[in-house]
């Protein structure tokens, strides 16, 4: 495993993370998830990133449980804040209230006193932001959380977010975007905000939901159990990617990949770390071989003409537009 500084902070991270977002509690059973966990720690990942959101709370509670008797201080956890876990209409978003409860039920899951990073899920258009970044400042001073980061926020929303952390003497040190080979809608303005504010980069979906792979073929139906054919997968954004323009684009990559003597997903997974701003990858599973598979992609660099050769290869089918980053509606 190689590892990277997370932003300008001290926080030590994998590069590659290991994630639970569609896995644990919902598409695994438990023992599968419990190996996949014991998988990426033996192959050295120290980093571990959930939300309280992921299959209604069991998704931590699942961690928890796979992370019990590891020491403590050998590991990273990771997890989020904003969207609804209860019924209720302060069960949700970046309220005092709901941030202050929602880190104990998410300590309590997950079975331990601290989190190392605590993640705004979304920028919540509804709570002023001083409110939210207080709250995190408790939280904070009381000890149970480290540093604090956010997910999909815009370029002006992370800018916000720093100054108010200056002046309340925060550490806010990561963003948690979407970002692959195919959608990029990070590097106009995300990025350049984050590098400002000295946040690193922990991406989401350096696989494309798996499209990545190659496993998808233009012109034929999904391979029975696969993401696009799950409920959840289909939900989160597969669709977009299913096209055949862009899986004859991406079967034009198998032949590169192997020059480089890499499978598909991880030269998928070594692209996004070509990027200095990224600290880590995140990665999930369903099975431990998968794991050992895209680890292998950590320290790998790829040559400048490489780069050059995938971007000409998918063109067009690049999603760019830093609109797309991704902000949730007004709550209903």
């Amino acid at each position: 495993m190689h590892f990277r500084k997370l932003g300008r902070s001290g926080l030590v991270v994998s590069e590659i993370s290991y994630g639970n977002w569609l896995t644990h509690g919902s598409q695994l059973e438990e023992e599968a998830a419990l190996a996949c966990v014991r998988a990426a720690l033996d192959v050295g990942i120290t980093t571990f990133d959930t939300a309280d959101v992921y299959a209604g709370t069991r998704a931590e509670e699942v961690l928890g449980r796979a992370l019990k008797g590891q020491r403590r201080a050998g590991y990273e956890l990771f997890t989020k804040v904003y969207w609804p876990t209860g019924p209720g209409k302060n069960d949700r978003g970046l309220s005092r209230k709901h941030i202050l409860e929602s880190i104990d039920g998410s300590l309590r899951r997950l079975q331990t006193d601290y989190v190392d990073l605590y993640q705004a899920h979304r920028f919540d258009v509804e709570t002023p932001l001083e409110e939210t970044m207080l709250a995190f400042a408790d939280l904070l001073r009381q000890g149970k959380v480290l540093y604090i980061g956010v997910s999909e926020w815009t370029g002006e929303q992370i800018r916000q977010g720093a100054a108010l952390a200056r002046e309340l003497r925060v550490p806010f040190i990561s963003n948690q975007p979407q970002y692959s080979m195919l959608h990029r809608v990070i590097e106009p303005e995300v990025i350049p905000a984050s590098n400002e504010a000295g946040l690193g980069q922990i991406v989401w979906s350096p696989i494309a939901q798996g499209v990545l792979t190659g496993k998808y073929l233009p012109g034929q139906q999904p391979p029975a159990g696969s993401r696009a054919t799950d409920a959840n997968g289909a939900r989160y954004g597969i669709a977009r990617f299913m096209t055949d323009d862009v899986l004859t684009r991406v079967q034009q990559l198998i032949p590169l990949a192997k020059e480089a003597g890499l499978s598909m997903a991880q030269l998928a997974v070594a692209w996004v770390l070509q990027n200095p701003s990224v600290s880590s990858a995140i990665v999930g599973a369903s099975r431990p071989e998968q794991v050992h598979d895209n680890v292998k992609a950590a320290g790998v660099k790829l040559q400048p003409e490489l780069l050059r050769r995938i971007d000409a290869i998918l063109g067009p089918a690049i999603e760019r537009n830093p609109a797309l980053t991704e902000v949730p509606a007004r709550r209903p």
